[in-house]
């Protein structure tokens, strides 16, 4: 059985991965220690809260150095996928920057009757591309919570809409990343989350 690694910091659902993990069969190991997330097999990087605080705690233990140097393939989820990127308006947070994007804040304006930030529920994948998402039927739907959204880019392996199109997914290199709570998301999740085990 392959060695998986949750990165544990002051932004997780770390407890929710790592349940979804074991459902599979699978018991993460969830540290902080860079030479235990160097020697993994597999690499998850959770989150939710915030960016900057996230990130000051990822500087403080040079993680966010460590995430960067990984050459195993590396899963971040909802605050884990936006700290992956190059900024955050969240606080104004520069963040690790493997995919050379910009996380935004949804902006709802003159439609804010209809769509409230942030976005909390089921939302429909389209467009969906790559080993995360085979097996999986075209009309997927996943949880999602969030108020920020990273923009369709070339790195995009799956939208949703909410306001407008945003990447419900992201795939450089040894680096994926979901918008979403795969962990949260039934059946689907948990066949995204295999897939990533199976990579």
């Amino acid at each position: 059985m392959s060695n998986i690694v949750i990165i544990k910091y002051n932004a997780g659902n770390t407890q929710s991965v790592a349940y979804a993990l074991e459902r599979l069969g699978v018991t993460p190991l969830i540290t902080d220690i860079p030479e235990e997330i160097i020697k993994a097999d597999k690499v998850i990087f959770p989150g939710v809260g915030e960016a900057s605080t996230a990130m000051n705690y990822l500087k403080e233990r040079k993680l966010d150095e460590v995430i960067k140097n990984l050459k195993q393939p590396v899963l971040g989820i909802c605050v884990g996928m936006q700290l992956l990127c190059k900024y955050s308006e969240e606080n104004d947070t520069p963040c690790i920057g493997i995919f050379d994007l910009e996380v935004k804040r949804f902006a709802p304006q003159e439609q804010a009757r209809q769509f409230k930030v942030p976005q909390i529920g089921w939302n429909q994948l389209n467009d969906m591309k790559g080993v995360l998402f085979q097996g999986l039927p075209s009309e997927s739907y996943v949880y999602f919570v969030h108020s920020y959204y990273a923009e369709l880019s070339p790195y995009t392996i799956a939208t949703a809409n909410y306001i407008h199109d945003f990447s419900a997914a992201l795939h450089k290199d040894n680096f994926y990343a979901l918008q979403f709570h795969a962990e949260k998301s039934g059946q689907i999740g948990a066949k995204i989350l295999e897939n990533f085990l199976s990579l």
